[in-house]
This record gives C-alpha cells, sequence and structure tokens, in this order.
C-alpha cells in the first residue's frame, strides 16, 4: 500500500472513531436531560445524529476496506444499498442543518413568539419534509440504477453510466440532486445565519452604548476596570461572528469539494484521481464528526448534562467499591467467619 492510500485509511479511521463517540455522547445527552427532549431544536439535532451514526457505521468502514483492499468491498447489491444510504443520509443531515438554522433565526428574530411560531408539530413536520425529500432523491437512484462502486472515491456512491442517453439523464439527476440539497441548504445558512448575526451585532451595539455611558459616569473607575470593559465588548462581537462562520464554513469547508468534484465529473472525460477523491469524500465524512461539537457539545445545556452524567457515574462507581470493601471486611471478620461455616454446613446438609 502506499503512503497516500495509507494517511487517508487513517484518516477516516480517525473520523469513524471521533465521529461515533460524538454522536454517541449527543444521544445519551438527549436521552438524559428531559429539558433537552422538550425543547424543538433537540429534535433536529436527534435527527442529525441519527443520520451521522448510521454513516458512520455504514459508509465509511466500507470506505476504509476499498482502500485496502483496492476493490469492491461486498456483493453488488449490498454496495448498491450503502449507495442508496449515502443519498439519503447525506442529504438528510444536509436538511437538518437548514432546519437548525431557520430554528436559530427564529429565536433570535422573533424571541417573543418563538414558541408560538415552532413547536414540536412544526418540528416533526420540517423532519417529515427532510425524510421524503431525501428519500426521493435516494429511491430515484436505486430505481435507475445509478448506485454504486466508484474506483475514484473507493466508496459505494452514485455511478455514473457509459451509455450517452442514460449519461445526460445521470446528469440532470445529479445537477438537481446537488442543486436541492447542498446549493439549497448553503443558501439558506447564509441567509438566516447573517440575519443573527446582524440581530446580534444589534444588540452588542446597544450593549456597548450603555457600558460606555455607564463608563462616562464613573470617572472615579480604575483605568484597568474601564479597558477590561472595552475588552470585553471587543469578545462580545467576535464571539458572535466566530459562532456564524463556524456553522457556514464547517459546512462549505467539509461538502464543497466533493461537490465539486461529482459535477466536474459530468463535463470532463478525465477519470477522478483516487487520492483526490477519497480525500473529498473524507472530508464529506467529517461533517458528521464535527457537527456534534457545532452544534451540541460545546452549547452550556450540553456541557452541564456531560458533567453530570460523568459524576453520576463516578459516583455509582464509588458506591459500588464502598459496598464491596465494606462486604470483604465483614467477611473477614471472626464472628462473621463462624457464620459462614454455619451456613455452609447447613447448606451442605440440605
Amino acid at each position: 500500500m502506499h503512503a497516500p492510500e495509507l494517511a487517508l485509511s487513517l484518516l477516516v479511521v480517525v473520523i469513524i472513531v471521533v465521529s461515533l463517540l460524538s454522536n454517541a455522547v449527543v444521544l445519551i445527552c438527549f436521552l438524559y436531560n428531559a429539558e433537552i427532549r422538550k425543547q424543538v431544536p433537540g429534535l433536529f439535532i436527534l435527527n442529525l445524529t441519527f443520520c451521522n451514526l448510521l454513516l458512520t457505521s455504514s459508509n465509511m468502514p466500507l470506505t476504509v476496506v476499498g482502500l485496502l483492499s483496492k476493490g469492491h468491498p461486498g456483493a453488488h447489491g449490498f454496495c448498491q444499498f450503502v449507495g442508496f444510504l449515502d443519498t439519503f443520509l447525506t442529504t438528510n443531515s444536509m436538511l437538518s442543518m437548514a432546519a437548525l438554522s431557520i430554528d436559530r433565526w427564529v429565536a433570535v428574530v422573533f424571541p417573543l413568539s418563538y414558541h408560538s411560531r415552532l413547536r414540536h408539530r412544526d418540528a416533526v413536520l420540517a423532519i417529515s419534509y427532510t425524510w421524503l425529500h431525501s428519500l426521493s432523491f435516494a429511491v430515484a437512484a436505486a430505481c435507475l440504477s445509478w448506485v454504486g462502486y466508484h474506483q475514484g472515491y473507493a466508496s459505494c456512491v452514485l455511478c455514473n453510466a457509459r451509455a450517452s442517453a442514460v449519461r445526460t439523464g445521470f446528469a440532470v439527476y445529479t445537477l438537481v440532486l446537488h442543486s436541492f440539497s447542498f446549493l439549497l441548504v448553503l443558501l439558506v445558512l447564509c441567509i438566516t445565519y447573517l440575519k443573527v448575526l446582524k440581530v446580534a451585532r444589534f444588540h452588542c451595539k446597544r450593549i456597548d452604548v450603555i457600558t460606555m455611558q455607564t463608563l462616562v459616569l464613573l470617572v472615579d473607575i480604575h483605568p484597568s476596570v474601564r479597558q477590561r470593559c472595552l475588552e470585553e465588548q471587543k469578545k462580545r462581537r467576535q464571539r458572535a461572528t466566530r459562532k456564524i462562520s463556524t456553522f457556514i464554513g464547517t459546512f462549505v469547508i467539509c461538502f464543497t469539494p466533493y461537490v465539486l468534484t461529482r459535477v466536474a465529473e459530468l463535463f470532463i472525460s478525465v477519470p477522478v484521481s483516487p487520492d483526490w477523491g477519497v480525500l473529498c469524500k473524507a472530508l464529506a465524512y467529517s461533517k458528521a464528526a464535527s457537527d456534534p461539537f457545532v452544534y451540541s457539545l460545546l452549547r452550556y445545556q450540553y456541557r452541564k448534562t456531560c458533567r453530570e452524567i460523568i459524576n453520576r457515574v463516578l459516583k455509582c462507581d464509588s458506591h459500588h467499591t464502598s459496598y464491596h470493601q465494606q462486604e470483604n471486611g465483614s467477611a473477614n471478620q471472626p464472628g462473621n467467619s463462624g457464620n459462614l461455616q454455619r451456613d455452609e454446613k447447613q447448606h451442605t446438609e440440605n
């Protein structure tokens, strides 16, 4: 095996491990904390976590097998099913990100009427749409036999046909798929999060004005305290920009190389280099590993839930250890040893 293939295999393995652990933690937090289950974003995050876990356990390992074996990782029907899952899960996860961005936009722009505008019923309807949208494209590709093993990506994905008529239909399908998944979601993310950033900057500006007015009134304030307040204002503005950049930036970095490569395949007869194709696919896979941190685990509520779970596990372990120590200590006492011998004798007689 060449060094690039080995490096790509290790990269995909690392992505699998991180994705499984992080998404499993998000799922545990959702099941443990009733407050997270009551919130509308929790349903969108649950759907995104489900897609990421299924994608990690089905498609990513086969990519590693394809890289190591340099061939078809399984039977043709099995590979078609995995390719179906790849189209369905990737599209579904993208639409879930769009739903989360719309939820954040409504929460920030309409905070007073948020609970009346977005309810659990609305979230279930939105998730149902993401499933129908994703299933329609995945089923169409499976029925037309446009899924299978692609050597350039070492994965079971959408595959181009050789016949010119079929190739035209496949090209139209691919363009429509990426237009109504990648481009649509990118447009929604940009519109919603830029509006959220605009509102956040407006609120930061109001807070800054109040802070400056307070500093002017407090003429006897120490210069270090004044400087600390000004630095906090700057950090507040940077924090809002950094969050929005993370939401949009991770989506663009992870999916853009793969989508552009798939579109370029339609118009260029040169086959995709396996190293570049697998790298693009690995970047797309990395979104499943980064989503838990971008949308969940870095938030205060999830971090608090993780601490509660860890403390509860440690407390149970300490109680279990102390209980066994007490049992062993009582068994080693002289009086208890006689009782144990007497119990064993009665048990033997019975």
